[in-house]
């Protein structure tokens, strides 16, 4: 009887090992340093805000800063891919970082959700992109709100300066194309980057050419510098930015000099002025309160960006583990199939519909159109 015991025991312990050592692993890659740390700053911090479980499965998160350089992003994936055997990696906070690691976690097989700006990362589809979803909203969705302002109010010639990486080019190609629909002419096209600390070459060729409106393709604080350039220089016309300035650092630096900039973006700028029909209205409310209550600060809606990651995850991880154990092929393929089946999933954002075809997911509730008085985010109504 009691060997019986005894081996029923070591069962039970070894079930027990068994099962702490098959939680999933997630690597989570913030650029909370560098040049772009106003983007992975609140990204980092929301690790500590992110699902603990799902599925009844503990999650581990292992958290790495790539400096903001995309070569460091790529050692940081292969890193977490190879040492680390993770199930899925969020991040890196950079366009060019995260286009970087497409390759890699494609070969590996592991299941990347990018909260970058470029649609580039998951457009056009293919074998590879497959393995990325991106939570935050399509370049084409969010210019096409600005373009319907813009012919709304007149606008018929536009200036654009972008950023010299993947989040530029490929706004200026997405806004072409709308802009040719619409009628508009862009009339200067100019680039620079992101580490620049002026921009006045480019900024007197926009003014040469007498746009209507300027549109500014820059994430984070390096959406401001061209704005000032601008401003400084007479520039009398409309400005216009995409939901990369969609942080509070950008009223900050601006001050009265970015004041009637109109931007779309995330409901989370506009909480308090959104219907509370909307139904990411009180996710995202929860989150900016659980975010202020830990750092005593509100969060860049970057920030949220990984906490919908979070959301997905905790959706589809229970899904992934009636196909596979944490730590297997299986797993990570099921949990692909599982996030691109994802369905009315709400989230600080917006609402997440995956299709193969589109693996960002969002619609017109993920977009409000936003323009700043006084300092602050205004509803434009």
């Amino acid at each position: 009887m009691k060997l019986k015991h005894l081996a029923g025991s070591l069962l039970i312990a070894a079930l027990s090992v068994g099962t702490a050592f098959a939680q999933v692993k997630v690597g989570v890659i913030s650029s909370s340093t560098g040049p772009i740390a106003m983007v992975g700053i609140p990204q980092k911090n929301t690790v500590a805000l992110l699902p603990a479980k799902a599925g009844g499965q503990a999650i581990e998160y292992i958290a790495i800063d790539d400096g903001s350089d995309p070569t460091a992003s790529v050692v940081a994936v292969k890193k977490l891919i190879s040492e680390h055997k993770v199930d899925a990696i969020v991040g890196p906070s950079g366009s060019p970082n995260a286009m970087g690691a497409i390759q890699f976690v494609a070969e590996a097989g592991v299941p990347l959700l990018a909260p970058v700006g470029t649609a580039a990362v998951v457009l056009p589809m293919d074998d590879k992109k497959k393995w990325v979803f991106k939570t935050t909203q399509n370049d084409g969705l969010i210019a096409s709100a600005l373009l319907d302002h813009m012919a709304a109010t007149g606008v018929k010639t536009v200036g654009f300066i972008g950023t010299a990486d993947p989040y530029g080019e490929n706004w200026a190609k997405v806004f072409a194309e709308g802009a040719a629909q619409k009628g508009i002419k862009i009339v200067a096209d100019e680039r620079f980057q992101r580490q620049d600390t002026s921009v006045t070459a480019q900024a007197l060729k926009v003014i040469g050419t007498r746009p209507d409106a300027v549109l500014i393709a820059a994430p984070g604080t390096p959406a401001v510098l061209p704005q000032l350039a601008l401003v400084e220089r007479g520039y009398k016309g409309k400005f216009y930015q995409t939901h990369g300035a969609a942080l509070p650092d950008f009223l900050k630096l601006g001050g009265k000099k970015v004041e009637g900039t109109i931007l779309a973006a995330s409901l989370m700028l506009v909480l308090d002025q959104v219907p509370d029909t909307h139904p990411s209205k009180t996710i995202a409310r929860n989150y900016v309160a659980a975010y202020e209550k830990l750092y005593g600060a509100v969060p860049a809606t970057f920030g949220g960006n990984v906490f919908d990651a979070g959301l997905l995850l905790e959706k589809a991880i229970p899904l992934a583990l009636a196909k596979g154990k944490p730590g297997t092929a299986e797993f990570r393929s099921a949990l692909r199939d599982a996030l691109e089946q994802t369905r009315e999933l709400p989230a600080t954002q917006g609402v997440y519909n995956m299709t193969p075809t589109d693996h960002s997911g969002f619609d017109e509730r993920g977009r409000e159109l936003i323009t700043v008085v006084n300092g602050n985010w205004s509803l434009l109504k």
